[in-house]
């Protein structure tokens, strides 16, 4: 029998305590994770949504906010440019940070699987607040050029960034009930939409703020003296201002308890997981658990419980069967055809600027004043109704109906706007633009951070989403590099991007090919994690080799004892 232990709190509830006193591992996992999934959302599932959603909250400010703050880098930087930062530093300073979120998320989402949830929760938090303040920070200088330190830093904040991705999907689908497991990670997703209106919003500020000093200017190749000062603080304030709210929620994150679910299925350490989640209530660094209850729970755990260890083979195993790896597949390769598109579409924002009337000003003032409104518009046109959108009906319409209704429409859209472009107009652009906002996400960009959370087994569920996320921004690395150059192809100054409506095209043939990636991925609709995992006996999905039941349990490192040979589970009590 285990020992009680304390604590709990609102946001994250003390599940050891509830079965400390059943002796068998594997009904104390079966009883516990079912009380978490039957759990009624309460205030402690949105209490795991905000200290979740600050990340993305961050993520997404950094991210948007650079477009703006190019802008602004090119009248203090390139002065002698008519005010402009040349398109080779202003493209490698936005795909520095794609390059550094595929890092990240591979690498923190091995880790999270390797090392537990709550070890490198708050670590990717940390590099990022680091490298923003860095790179607000930042100068030229005689040795060395601003763009050269910039990238550097934003690399960086890239990995902290990328880290962020598997984390705050996986910890929120592992302490979620079922029957709102979407829109829980779908409200971690959304604030996606918040961080890129803050962006404009913060921006709006420091442009009016500076105003008297913006006025002295006419064009941006005018903007010296106290303007190009202002702008100089200006762009400095908007970078520095997105620490604020990884500081904020800094603290939660490193104290936050491991997941019941790797707790039992991989760190196989009930005792340690239950006083690490007392240490968390008591602002402890770590819990300090009796060390012979310990050990002899891990003993018991060691021979009887049913799951797999995590291993190389066992990894290679399980997605070298084709249903086990069609499904890595799908959300991998839906990801990557989604951001060729969605980071592909921001290159026509000059052009709905410009459709809305917020493309030039009188003064630099107005100019930055109209860049910052006219940004916010975009955002909240489509993108933000989009998102909660999906939280509203993920759970109901389910995942897989809404990425692949999204993916078809989108590919309508994109085919009109690039074979009917010299025909719509600007209005007829800026309404198909708003609806392709909107598809987007509600539809693929939301759904394919949500399904990879839910439908691999615990003990690789952070490296898959890990996987999954860097073949998406690959695939904006694509967009960004590849891609981009193609619509500038024959520039002059009267028709800056002659192929715009070819690149269109391009990505209305990514979206088609996103429709039959959705179809290798499950629906995950009200369907427990070990449900999807294949650990559940008598259910659509079981496959008693994943499950780690019986003598079937085929791949494993046999020299480390990694497979379990234990016997098979009884139906009825793995239903009840």
């Amino acid at each position: 029998m285990a020992t009680k232990t304390s604590g709990g709190n609102a946001a994250f509830h003390n599940f050891h305590n509830d079965y400390a006193h059943i002796s068998d591992p594997n009904e104390r996992r079966r009883l516990a994770l079912a009380e978490i999934d039957k759990a009624p959302f309460g205030w402690y599932h949105v209490r795991a949504i905000v200290v979740a959603g600050v990340g993305f909250f961050t993520d997404a400010y950094d991210i948007f906010a650079i477009g703006i703050v190019n802008t602004m880098l090119g009248i203090v930087y390139w002065h002698n440019q008519a005010g402009k930062i040349n398109s080779n530093s202003d493209t490698a300073i936005k795909v520095a940070t794609s390059g550094g979120t595929v890092i990240g998320q591979v690498g923190f989402g091995w880790l999270a699987d390797r090392v537990g949830r709550k070890r490198m929760y708050g670590l990717e938090l940390i590099i990022i607040i680091v490298a923003t303040l860095a790179q607000a920070l930042s100068s030229n200088s005689r040795s060395i050029n601003i763009v050269g330190v910039i990238i550097f830093w934003r690399v960086i904040m890239g990995i902290g960034i990328g880290g962020d991705y598997p984390l705050s999907s996986i910890i929120t689908s592992e302490f979620a009930t079922t029957k709102w497991r979407g829109a829980m990670m779908g409200s971690v997703f959304a604030m996606q939409g918040i961080g890129q209106f803050v962006a404009g919003i913060i921006a709006l500020i420091v442009t009016v703020g500076f105003k008297e000093s913006l006025l002295s200017a006419k064009t941006y190749g005018d903007c010296d003296g106290i303007c190009g000062l202002a702008v100089d603080k200006m762009w400095r304030i908007i970078i520095g201002f997105g620490a604020v709210p990884g500081c904020i929620a800094l603290y939660y994150r490193l104290t936050i308890p491991e997941t019941p679910r790797y707790t039992f299925d991989v760190a196989r350490d009930v005792e340690k997981a239950g006083e690490d989640t007392k240490a968390y209530i008591q602002g402890k660094a770590e819990g300090k658990p009796d060390e012979v209850s310990r050990v002899q729970a891990i003993r018991h755990a060691e021979t009887t419980l049913e799951i797999p260890k995590p291993s190389w083979s066992d990894f290679i195993g399980h997605y070298g069967q084709w249903k086990n790896g069609k499904v890595l597949l799908g959300t991998a390769g839906s990801w990557f055809f989604l951001d060729i598109a969605f980071y592909g579409l921001s290159l026509n924002n000059s052009v709905i600027l410009t459709a809305i009337g917020y493309a030039s000003g009188s003064t630099v003032y107005a100019q930055l004043y109209n860049l910052a409104v006219g940004n916010i518009i975009i955002v909240c046109a489509g993108a933000i109704p989009g998102y909660w959108v999906t939280v509203a009906l993920v759970d109901t319409v389910g995942r897989k109906p809404i990425q692949l209704g999204g993916f078809m429409i989108l590919t309508v859209l994109f085919a009109i706007i690039g074979f009917a472009y010299h025909k719509l107009g600007q209005h007829g652009i800026l309404a198909l633009y708003v609806l392709a906002q909107f598809f987007f996400n509600f539809g693929p960009n939301a759904t394919t951070f949500i399904v990879p959370g839910e439908c691999f087994p615990t003990r690789y569920r952070s490296t898959s989403h890990g996987l999954s996320a860097a073949a998406g921004k690959v695939g904006s690395i694509v967009a960004q590099v590849v891609i981009g150059p193609i619509r500038v192809h024959g520039a002059t100054k009267s028709n800056p991007s002659p192929w715009l409506n070819h690149v269109m095209e391009i990505y209305a043939l990514f979206m088609l090919l996103g429709c039959f990636t959705t179809l290798l991925i499950p629906e995950t609709k009200r369907k427990t994690l070990e449900e999807l995992a294949g650990e559940v006996p008598g259910t659509a999905n079981y496959d008693p080799v994943s499950a780690g039941h019986g003598a079937n349990h085929q791949y494993g490192d046999k020299d480390s004892g990694e497979i379990s040979n234990t016997g098979s589970h009884d139906l009825n009590a793995e239903k009840a």
